[in-house]
Order: structure tokens, then C-alpha cells, then sequence
């Protein structure tokens, strides 16, 4: 026969698993469990065994062991738990991947119906058809004013009906409805609010950025740091390489307007005094980089020109050379 514990020696061994666990599991999940029984409690135990463990307590009961861990051990990171042990929640420590997990978790939900005093998770909406109830069970119908007829001695619903809203609680009379329609419209699980890793907490949300979303927010932050050092002239390194292009057309432009020059000023005053080198200059860059349908273009463009310049002659240029 087994020998019943106190209470005081199951908080010391309870003491001595969380314990355990802090110092084994770096990754915690931060669960809510309203309206999650104990059946569906062990399935998701059963589903996430292997890399996971599921541990439930009082909160007062799991701050004192946390916070006493981190005394014994000077580890102090996890007293960043005891600031989320709000309401009825339940700690995840996992080895595995934090999304994957998540997603494990949220397999395990369980139909439920919509009982007195509930506050709707969601939007609740009869659907119309045959209810399959006998017609003294009109007065159901009335009081909620959903619209009924009499088909083949049942009630049938005409139209669909928004019977409760999100955030609404649950009266009397929708209760009965929905119990004699056999609908269960509410499901519950565990669901996680926050998420803990090697000291960080977070938002659960941040599980489902992809690499893409985070390189597009790493860009859109190096756009914006680059625009305010350029807009307060404080150099960065995002904003180093506009700098240098800034100064050096500011360069360019000095030397164009005086006597000042270098080669590549030399080239840009060569082209400022005879446009025509341009046209000879884009095709020969474009067969440099080696272009496909961007040096196809200019090449026509050259081509289209040589008819107009050959039509000039043949117009009487060349009396004048004579």
C-alpha cells in the first residue's frame, strides 16, 4: 500500500523537479490552460513526451521555487518568469524547436459547449436548415428572433443567425439552443502566450517570422538609420556609402564649372562639350557588361541612326566641305 504524502513533502518534491528542470531546459513556453481538463491535459503530455515536458502548479508555489533557484544558483534569468505566472497557465520546457512545439500544442483542442456565463472566444452563428426539433420548440426560436418555418413537421431555420458575439457571455437561452441543436461551437487548449529562451522573452508571434521578414525589417531599418544621418549629416555606416557618392558629385560638379580637372572629370567635360559621344559611349558599355536585352536596345538605337545620318548627307552636307 502506499504511503500518502504531507502536503510539505510534496512542495519539496515539487521543489525538486522545477528545480531540475530549470536547470536542464533552457527554452520555456508559457501556456495558458482555461477551461483545459485533465483528460486532454495527459494527451498533450502523451504527444509532446520525448523532448518536452508539461508542468503545472500554483503560481505562488512555482515563483517561490524560481526565485529561490536563482539564489542558490546566481542564475537570475529566470526570474523573468515570475512576471508572466498570471491566471491559470502552465510552464512548457522544451528542447525542441519552439515553433514546432507550439504547433504540437495546438493539435490538441477539444469541442466544448457553450455553457451560462462563458465569455465567447469567438462568433458564434447558427447555421439554417432543419433543426430536426418538433414545433413546440418554437419558443426557443422567438425569444432569440430567429426566423423558423414548419417543414415536414420540423423546425427548420431559414436563415443563418449570429447568435452570440466575440467577447459576449453566454445567456441561458443560447445555452439551451445550442445544447438541443447538438452544437458545441466553442473549442478550448492550451494556448501560448508568451515564450522564454536563454533569458529573452517574447511574443509568441515572433515564432512565425521567416528569415525573408526578418531581412526585409533588417533593410527597412538600415533605410531608415541611412535617411536620418543623411538628413542631420551624422555619419554612420548605413549612411557612409551615400556620403561618399554625395561628396564626390559635389566634387565633379566643382570641377566641371572651373578649370579644375582629373580623368574622370576630363571624360564628363568631353561629353558636356559634344553630347554625340554619349551615343557612342551607352552600346559600347552595354557589349562591355556583356548585356543581353539591355544592350540589344542601344545597338538598335545606333542602328536607327546610321539610315539618318547617311540621309544627311545625301541631303547636300558635303556642298558645303567643297
Amino acid at each position: 500500500m502506499a504511503i500518502k504524502r504531507t502536503k510539505a513533502e510534496k512542495k519539496i518534491a515539487y521543489d525538486k523537479k522545477l528545480c531540475s528542470l530549470l536547470d536542464e531546459y533552457s527554452k520555456v513556453l508559457i501556456a495558458v490552460a482555461d477551461n483545459v481538463g485533465s483528460t486532454q491535459l495527459q494527451e498533450i503530455r502523451k504527444g509532446l513526451r520525448g523532448d518536452s515536458i508539461v508542468l503545472m502548479g500554483k503560481n505562488t508555489l512555482i515563483r517561490r521555487c524560481i526565485k529561490v533557484h536563482a539564489e542558490k544558483t546566481g542564475n537570475k534569468d529566470y526570474l523573468e518568469l515570475s512576471n508572466l505566472l498570471i491566471g491559470n497557465v502552465g510552464l512548457i520546457f522544451t528542447k525542441g524547436d519552439l515553433k514546432e512545439v507550439r504547433e504540437e500544442v495546438a493539435k490538441y483542442k477539444v469541442g466544448a459547449p457553450a455553457r451560462v456565463g462563458l465569455v465567447a472566444p469567438v462568433d458564434v452563428v447558427v447555421p439554417p436548415g432543419n433543426t430536426g426539433l418538433d414545433p413546440s420548440q418554437t419558443s426557443f426560436f422567438q425569444v432569440l428572433n430567429i426566423p423558423t418555418k414548419i417543414n415536414k413537421g420540423t423546425v427548420e431555420i431559414i436563415t443563418p443567425v449570429e447568435l452570440i458575439k466575440k467577447g459576449d457571455k453566454v445567456g441561458s437561452s443560447e445555452s439551451a439552443l445550442l445544447a438541443k441543436l447538438g452544437i458545441r461551437p466553442f473549442s478550448y487548449g492550451l494556448v501560448i502566450s508568451n515564450v522564454y529562451d536563454s533569458g529573452s522573452v517574447f511574443s509568441p508571434e515572433v515564432l512565425d517570422l521567416t528569415e525573408e521578414d526578418l531581412m526585409d525589417k533588417f533593410a527597412s531599418g538600415v533605410s531608415m538609420v541611412a535617411s536620418l544621418s543623411l538628413a542631420i549629416s551624422y555619419p554612420t555606416m548605413a549612411a557612409a556609402p551615400h556620403m561618399f557618392l554625395n561628396a564626390y558629385k559635389n566634387v565633379l560638379a566643382v570641377a566641371v564649372e572651373t578649370d579644375y580637372s582629373y580623368p574622370h572629370a576630363d571624360k564628363i567635360k568631353e561629353y558636356l562639350k559634344d553630347p554625340s559621344k554619349f551615343a557612342v559611349a551607352a552600346p559600347a558599355a552595354a557589349a562591355a557588361s556583356g548585356g543581353g536585352g539591355a544592350a540589344a536596345a542601344p545597338k538598335e538605337e545606333e542602328k536607327k541612326d546610321e539610315p539618318a545620318e547617311e540621309s544627311d548627307e545625301e541631303m547636300g552636307f558635303s556642298l558645303f566641305d567643297d
